[in-house]
């Protein structure tokens, strides 16, 4: 079957039903990809590698002759794998800027009975959009609260009841804080970060509110593009209270069954700024499961950390908000209230 260029337009409609597959390296795919796509590379790593050198010492036309003389003796195991992958025989296929790698791909694939759709302009036109798209302006409303407060589990209870929500967390495989990584996958790059933000913010409605969680601009290794953050610093920010002793109980029930080895871990990665007493008691009380004791004893660091950061915030657009001993419920229609009254919205 002949194939079909798509626009990103196009793409947007046809992404859900036909599968995505990226023709470029495995290097270039584990950066950064559209994602749900699957990596079957024209050429590999170090093929490339040899390609793109061929390319400056000798021109366009030897290296295309040795791109096809190191690829073609694997024209038929990508025919299988795509076969064997994709039995509907219908696939969007693309490569870094819709170019040679992706027309092979599409040429192999149509020659076994494939439906192609390629996307013009490859990756590059998918990442210029999701780039621009994380530094539109959005109406941010700021969940901040310390450490163990639970607005993850609000967060996720508002997405529930309606809200639009964005885990910035979630994305980054990360909650943000020296204990934030276990238990999770790695961490995308940062651009890979930007595309999963970009799929989250264009299916929002850009004219009601959108709530995220207060984060430092780094959550990890991942940084909070530029302008969303600068926003998130200058959009309400809903600072929520709780008691010491509920923040520890959340925290134990999240982080008490995690391995002691890694818990260990994290703590010493704070050594410098907790102090070698204070490290070793913490250790200590994580090898007898006192959590209570090993908790309190790093809110002290956390606490001070959070007050710091806190001032970047414009007190005239915070609101603090004791949700101490209230039921989950209460907690959520208690943050719907007071994000109606920033918004001018009537409450039942």
């Amino acid at each position: 079957m002949a194939e079909q260029l798509i626009s990103l337009n196009d793409f947007w409609k046809l992404r859900k039903q036909i599968p995505l597959i990226d023709a470029r390296s495995e290097g270039e795919f584990g950066q950064s990809q559209i994602p749900g796509s699957f990596n079957l590379p024209i050429l590999t790593n170090e093929e490339r590698v040899k390609v793109g050198t061929l390319y400056k010492e000798k021109g366009a036309l030897e290296a295309t002759l040795k791109g096809f003389e190191l690829v073609g003796p694997r024209f038929h195991q990508i025919q299988k794998e795509a076969l064997d992958r994709f039995p509907g025989r219908q696939a969007i296929v693309y490569c870094w800027r819709g170019g040679m790698r992706s027309q092979i791909l599409s040429w192999l694939l149509s020659m076994v009975g494939f439906e192609i759709f390629r996307l013009k302009g490859g990756y590059k036109t998918y990442r210029t959009y999701t780039f621009e798209k994380v530094r539109e302006t959005y109406p941010l409303l700021v969940l901040g609260g310390k450490t163990g407060t639970g607005k993850t589990v609000l967060l996720k209870k508002l997405k529930e009841s309606g809200e639009q929500v964005i885990d910035l967390e979630g994305l980054a495989h990360h909650k943000g804080s020296s204990f934030g990584s276990i238990g999770q996958l790695p961490q995308p790059s940062v651009e890979q970060f930007e595309n999963h933000l970009a799929e989250e913010l264009r299916t929002t409605d850009s004219s009601i509110p959108i709530w995220v969680e207060n984060e430092s601009r780094k959550i990890g290794r991942v940084i909070i593009p530029d302008r969303f953050y600068e926003q998130m610093i200058n959009s309400p920010l809903l600072e929520i209270h709780k008691t010491e002793n509920e923040r520890i109980e959340h925290i134990a029930e999240e982080y008490g069954q995690l391995p002691e080895s890694e818990l260990i871990a994290a703590v010493k990665r704070l050594q410098k700024r907790l102090g070698g007493l204070r490290t070793q008691q913490a250790i200590l009380d994580i090898q007898v499961k006192n959590h209570p004791s090993w908790i309190s004893n790093l809110l002290v660091y956390y606490d001070k950390t959070y007050d710091f950061d806190l001032h970047r915030h414009e007190a005239s657009k915070t609101v603090h908000m004791d949700l101490s001993g209230l039921p989950v419920g209460n907690q959520v229609q208690l943050l719907l209230n007071t994000k109606n009254k920033f918004y001018g919205i009537p409450t039942n």
